[in-house]
């Protein structure tokens, strides 16, 4: 590695899978924080798609991460305390593929069955 870290730049593009947490609401259920997170998602500008364990958004690096952020500051906003969210990340720098064009990928496959 040469140089300084703080000069090393970030991928250009991510596809993030990200499951947001909020701890000690007064129900069991956190539905409502979750259409919360997903009323921000849909009006952020990135690709994405919310299934039964998250979202996952695909988009520049730094904005991909702005969302999740985001996302933790409205719930604090709403008086959620604490949040604990998981992420993973994809990157790829051989070629260009969406999350779309993975699970097409994968129904491809499971058609030649």
């Amino acid at each position: 590695m040469s140089g300084s870290p703080i000069n090393i730049p970030t991928p250009t593009h991510c596809t993030a899978d990200f499951c947001l947490i909020p701890i000690g609401t007064s129900s069991p259920s956190v539905a409502d924080e979750i259409a919360d997170v997903q009323r921000l998602v849909q009006t952020c500008g990135l690709k994405y798609v919310m299934h039964s364990a998250g979202t996952t958004l695909e988009g520049s690096w730094d904005r991909v991460h702005q969302v999740i952020g985001q996302a933790h500051t409205i719930l604090h906003q709403k008086g959620i305390v604490r949040i604990q969210t998981t992420v993973r990340i994809g990157t790829r720098t051989d070629k260009v593929q969406s999350f779309e064009d993975k699970v097409t990928k994968v129904r491809e496959i499971l058609g030649k069955d």
